[in-house]
């Protein structure tokens, strides 16, 4: 055999051998070890009546109790292909029990202590309200207390609302041998509300749109849960309009559409908007409210230097004080008008990328008319202005005559 033969046949060897060497190492995969409480990310294979089995690798097999994934109509919330976190329990004959949570049917005695040293989520039956928290049921008939603090995310407004429920919890407090328990609704949602939060923060970004619910609500704002974070709408972001009472207009547990004006993740400090996903009535105000155009209005608000007048929602204009009094200096608007009164205004400027109307008030309008009709064609034909300066009826029949 040549050399070039021999080179070429100890490359083919070389191949082969380190084929069946993956091939061995492949068929040759030992059980998975894992400790008690420790968490995988599994898929899940198959889906029996009792039980979910999950892949985790090697020649074991895991399996979780179907009642976890059991919604309150008894339909499963799963299916085969989902990827889903669960807790290692217990090995026997290399099939491995997993929980998403301990429940009666996963959870004995002996899981407790597991259960409080790894921090595994357990399921609890509220039963009643005690001194200073709740008596829950866990593990079949193991007694343990939550106190008011560690119930729900916020202030616990009503206990009754709990009562009666099946929730999830984590063991704060292990003691003597699990006779005293002490649990957290609380370390549960924050929990998952800070995976929500991390998702969030790879997916949101300024100027989104998204859903939320109203959780309470200020005098200087809103607070919107989105599911993950809660952010706040200002007052002056509610409506384009000037909002006087903000329970009038939003409620606690309302579902709205906002959008994101600022996310700053350091500080935990969010910002939302409602009016900026409702049409802007400043857009071609022009149109709407064309130079020298008449209409009715409602006094706002009075300032030392002018009324603002809104004319609808979102859309307010300024009659300056030099505008009012009929001629006469005044001090103050008040003086003339009132807030909440209705008047009619003549549009005298119109500036729209400012946001900006200029108004007069249409009788002080009129006034100034008929006192400068009146210097131009009585005052200028000689008279004295000690002689009397006619009747509104004269000024009337001076305009008809030069028709």
């Amino acid at each position: 055999m040549d050399k070039d033969n021999k080179d070429f046949d100890t490359e083919t060897e070389t191949e082969s051998e380190e084929d069946f060497e993956q091939l061995l190492n492949q068929t040759n995969v030992g059980p998975v070890h894992l400790n008690p409480g420790e968490k995988i990310e599994s898929m899940v294979i198959k889906i029996s009546k009792e039980w979910v089995f999950i892949d985790i690798g090697g020649k074991s097999e895991g399996y979780i109790p179907i009642d976890e994934f059991l919604d309150d109509e008894g339909n499963i919330a799963i299916m085969e292909g989902d990827t889903i976190s669960a807790y290692f329990l217990s090995s026997r004959n290399n099939e491995m029990l997993f929980a998403t949570r301990l429940t009666g049917n996963t959870m004995g005695n002996e899981h407790l202590e597991e259960a409080y040293h790894n921090r595994i989520p357990v399921e609890g039956f509220v039963e009643k309200e005690i001194k200073g928290g709740f008596e829950v049921k866990i593990a079949g008939n193991i007694h343990a207390f939550c106190p008011y603090s560690q119930m729900g995310l916020n202030r616990v407004e009503n206990a009754d609302q709990y009562i009666g429920r099946h929730l999830t919890f984590k063991i704060i407090e292990y003691g003597e041998k699990g006779r005293k328990l002490i649990i957290s609704n609380r370390r549960v949602l924050e929990e998952e509300r800070q995976e929500q939060k991390d998702a969030l923060r790879e997916s949101l970004e300024e100027g989104m749109t998204v859903s939320g619910e109203i959780t309470s609500i200020r005098e200087f704002g809103a607070f919107v849960d989105i599911g993950g974070i809660e952010g706040l709408v200002p007052v002056s972001e509610i409506s384009w309009g000037r909002v006087e009472d903000i329970n009038s207009s939003l409620s606690v547990g309302q579902k709205v559409d906002v959008a994101i004006n600022k996310l700053d993740w350091e500080n935990d400090k969010f910002s939302f908007s409602l009016k900026e996903i409702l049409p802007d009535p400043w857009n071609n105000i022009g149109l709407k409210y064309p130079e020298s155009s008449k209409h009715k209005g409602k006094v706002a608000r009075l300032a030392p230097f002018g009324a603002f007048v809104t004319l609808e929602p979102g859309i307010d204009g300024l009659v300056h004080i030099s505008e009012l009094g009929k001629g006469k200096r005044i001090n103050h608007p008040r003086e003339v008008l009132e807030e909440n009164q209705i008047i009619e205004v003549k549009i005298t400027r119109v500036d729209e990328d400012k946001k900006r109307l200029s108004l007069t008030m249409v009788s002080d309008e009129q006034d100034s008319e008929d006192s400068d009709y009146y210097k131009k064609h009585i005052a200028a034909d000689g008279k004295k202005s000690s002689e009397s300066l006619g009747t509104l009826g004269d000024i009337l029949r001076s305009k008809l005559d030069e028709k």
